[in-house]
């Protein structure tokens, strides 16, 4: 699954690329084996093509700076941790686990102490012809301090000696999240890296990193996390939504795109009070200064709000497509045409979701309770709802044509003939149709849609319920 950060760092590069027509690459970062996900990069492609985050580079598209996925990228890793030890920015580490673990303490917190720092060499060289296992770590100066700039939090000056030496390449060859993508980075052009702040206590080492290789760092672009409230982060384990889960939950992949890429950024100038937005009017108008310092509170219902809007908006082809499977699991009846009903629940849906429990009496008359012909502004009662119904039953039993004009012309015109009120005639009638207090569309267009033998059948059911 994709998180909900995730993907705003995800959509935030993307719309950082086509902003500034740029190139956006896609990277598949699996160097840590043991949190590999089977399937997850499927996922990844899954959710960036149904986002509408097209990318010009990646394992699938080739390009200049591939292969992009890191494990096929391994040999380059040692290469570079080799230089680094060159020029001083780095060094082997011969340490066991027993002797790390040791360092962490009853607390389980403390860093590594330097131990390998500054063995001799010819000491190095013994313990590498005996093969002895290492690991390749970061030299970090013991002194000074290492300043950063960000493009959202500005510049973060940190005291060196509050960095451990963290390590650069593991014991099995592998380079370590942090190491590969400075050097990915680099080998490939990144211009901008986007991620969650989470990282900016990592951000100075990269930048030493970069120093001690001589390579122009990157802007940065850290962005704050996504919450579930003023005190928690969202959280896949604590039963927060990831991006599938909300296409389950019957949301529109472009509400959700809208409404993300506002967690934590805002339109400005003639844009600041508008909050709906097409992915490429995001990509025009698009810029970091937007970004927020702030923790942005993801709120479900809002998000609600912005798809309820994408469902209105959809042409009336489109909302019957989206919305043919959800309709079919309540309506069953082959008889009843699909067509007729969408249109009456397009206004009333703030999700695919709603739909179902809104027509299911289309397909099943429920049980109900007389009190439903009850209606005070309607001036009906169970007595004038049951005499309303027998004036109505010989009328509908006598239409020659079944369509909307002809049903809605006969219904009113009872009504005008017996000198009633149209809601007189038209709440006993979709009461009996329905059995139900809310209904989307009224008597006209029950009737129209469940057809002359089925809508007699539901009037002479609501007659004998009412008789007793």
């Amino acid at each position: 699954y994709m998180h909900v950060g995730n993907l705003r760092t995800a959509l935030y590069t993307w719309l950082i690329a086509r902003h500034g027509g740029g190139r956006f690459i896609l990277r598949i970062e699996d160097t840590d084996q043991g949190r590999l996900v089977e399937g997850a990069t499927e996922v990844i492609y899954n959710t960036l093509k149904k986002c509408g985050l097209d990318w010009d580079e990646g394992p699938d598209a080739g390009g200049p700076v591939g292969p992009y996925i890191q494990t096929q990228r391994r040999d380059l890793y040692g290469k570079y941790a080799e230089l680094l030890i060159e020029r001083g920015g780095a060094y082997r580490c011969f340490c066991g686990k027993e002797r790390l673990e040791s360092l962490h303490g009853e607390n389980g917190l403390g860093g590594y102490d330097g131990h390998c720092r500054d063995l001799p060499p010819e000491e190095v060289a013994k313990k590498l012809a005996a093969g002895v296992p290492y690991v390749i770590r970061q030299r970090i100066p013991h002194t000074g301090q290492t300043t950063f700039h960000d493009a959202v939090f500005g510049a973060i000056t940190v005291e060196n000696e509050t960095l451990d030496d963290q390590v650069l390449m593991k014991s099995d060859g592998l380079p370590t999240y942090n190491f590969a993508n400075v050097v990915d980075d680099h080998l490939m052009g990144i211009t901008h890296v986007v991620r969650g702040s989470e990282y900016l206590s990592s951000a100075p080492k990269y930048n030493l990193l970069y120093e001690a290789f001589g390579w122009e760092v990157p802007t940065y672009i850290h962005c704050s996390p996504v919450m579930r409230d003023q005190h928690n982060k969202m959280s896949k384990r604590h039963g927060d939504p990831s991006y599938e889960d909300l296409l389950e939950q019957g949301f529109l992949s472009e509400a959700v795109v809208n409404y993300v890429t506002l967690l934590g950024w805002s339109p400005r100038g003639e844009y600041a009070e508008r909050e709906f937005f097409t992915l490429q009017k995001l990509a025009e108008i698009f810029d970091i200064g937007g970004i927020s310092k702030s923790p942005a509170i993801f709120d479900l219902e809002k998000l609600k709000y912005f798809n309820a809007n994408y469902l209105r908006a959809l042409s009336p082809e489109d909302f019957r497509t989206g919305a043919e499977p959800y309709l079919r699991q309540a309506i069953r009846n082959p008889d009843i045409d699909l067509s007729l009903v969408a249109p009456l629940v397009q206004p009333r849906c703030d999700t695919w979701m709603d739909i179902a429990p809104q027509v299911d009496f289309l397909d099943a008359l429920p049980e109900y309770s007389n009190e439903l012909y009850c209606h005070k502004k309607m001036k009906t009662n169970e007595e004038n709802s049951k005499e309303a119904l027998e004036q109505v039953l010989p009328v509908l039993e006598g239409l020659g044509e079944w369509t909307y004009d002809a049903l809605h012309e006969a219904l009113l015109g009872l009504a005008q003939r017996l000198e009633l009120k149209n809601g007189r005639i038209l709440w006993p009638v979709r009461t009996a149709l329905s059995g139900k207090a809310v209904t989307p569309g009224g008597a006209v267009e029950l009737c129209h849609i469940l057809g002359q033998t089925e809508s007699l059948r539901r009037i002479k059911h609501g007659i004998a319920q009412l008789s007793h």
